[in-house]
């Protein structure tokens, strides 16, 4: 009899542990991206990465004993969707945290939001407004246009260039890029001989370019905008017999970008991480075992190329799974403070180290500059 109660008691213990198990609450990471629209080739990679490793974290054994539950929204390239839908994550599904603005613009309308509500936050925009100044919740992880604009003009100061003809988009990212461009321009003895731009949903830029065409002295052309648009601008500029050397921003580092160009993306240069040039790396680069073992999950599971941009998901993923854990719990204040303490973390984008001065962590060696031949990604040495 005696043995027959132990049994039963040892059997509900171990029920209840199992139901307990099952019946732990989720950490919810919220996410707004534009996985359709004009930023879907951004969006896109960015969505089925953070699928691919929620669901990989969850496999072994979730996070401080809860699995991850993601919440996403498609806000179609729309700032004015991605403001609506961070609401609804932050009132509504009462999320832990939120991943996500694809574009700077979205990213700017959700800023408010987050803020009021003392919500971590990591965006994957571009744009250096969203951390300067810096927000208290506000965090991001892709390399900056300021940085952007700083390593292109490095390249052009080697190469003898300048004379250059500006050419941006009016998106958020685009006008942020423009500005940081013009501003760090006389720093590197640049001066912007023309300056001109086009819309995110243009399919035809030929007025403007063949007035950069004709501009006198012009030596090379730089395209600052993300999605399709640059694409055209592209193609364009072979269509109209342009020559020169053609630069683009971190904007376009993705696979995609090189499918839509065609044959006229042969010789852009542009900065990006070094994701897209994994195989390239030396053995002794720190990034070499993370950007090698994301781009080998992203394509086994996904059947496609990796892109920066699905890096940034990874990045901000494990900045706020490892802020997690370093805290203990999901109190957001305690989770925020984690992340601002982060040091030393080597990501697809680069090694980070936020401060409070600094919620990016990233300086300009974190970017490569690369050059597109034969269809491929390679390193500019």
């Amino acid at each position: 009899m005696k043995t027959s109660i132990k049994k039963l008691v040892a059997g509900t213990a171990l029920l209840l542990g199992a139901f307990g198990a099952v019946a732990a609450e989720p950490i919810k990471i919220g996410s707004v991206l534009s996985v359709t629209g004009p930023a879907a080739f951004l969006g896109e990679p960015e969505l089925q990465t953070l699928q691919m490793y929620v669901d990989d974290i969850n496999k072994n054994g979730g996070l401080i004993g809860r699995p991850l539950q993601l919440v996403h929204y498609d806000d179609g390239s729309d700032a004015n969707k991605a403001n609506g839908f961070a609401k609804r994550l932050i009132e509504d599904d009462k999320v832990d945290a939120i991943i996500g603005g694809t574009t700077t613009g979205a990213t700017m309308s959700m800023v408010p939001l987050v803020e009021r509500a003392g919500m971590p936050f990591i965006s994957l925009g571009g744009a250096v407004v969203i951390v300067e100044p810096v927000k208290k919740f506000t965090f991001k992880v892709s390399h900056n246009d300021r940085m952007a604009a700083e390593k292109i003009y490095e390249d052009m100061k080697k190469r003898g260039i300048s004379k250059v003809a500006l050419f941006s988009e009016t998106s958020g990212f685009g006008q942020s890029g423009r500005k940081e461009s013009e501003a760090m321009a006389a720093k590197y003895g640049i001066t912007l001989v023309a300056n001109e731009t086009f819309g995110p949903k243009d399919t035809d830029m030929s007025p403007q370019l063949t007035k950069i065409k004709n501009t006198p002295g012009v030596q090379a052309v730089y395209i600052f905008g993300l999605g399709q648009g640059p694409a055209i601008a592209t193609k364009n500029c072979k269509q109209l017999g342009i020559t020169l050397p053609i630069y683009h921003s971190h904007g376009v580092a993705s696979e995609e970008f090189i499918k839509l160009s065609g044959a006229a993306a042969e010789g852009i240069r542009l900065p990006a991480s070094a994701l897209l040039v994994a195989d390239k790396l030396p053995a002794s680069d720190p990034q070499k075992p993370i950007v090698m073992a994301y781009t080998k999950a992203f394509n086994e599971k996904w059947k496609a190329d990796v892109s920066t941009f699905g890096g940034h998901a990874y990045d901000a993923l494990m900045l706020v799974t490892n802020a997690i854990k370093k805290a203990n719990t999901t109190d957001k204040a305690k989770v925020r403070d984690a992340i601002e303490a982060t040091k030393g973390y080597v990501g697809t984008g680069g090694l980070v180290n936020m401060t409070a001065a600094d919620h990016l962590g990233l300086d300009l060696t974190a970017f490569r500059l690369l050059e597109i031949r034969k269809g491929d990604w390679n390193l500019v040495q």
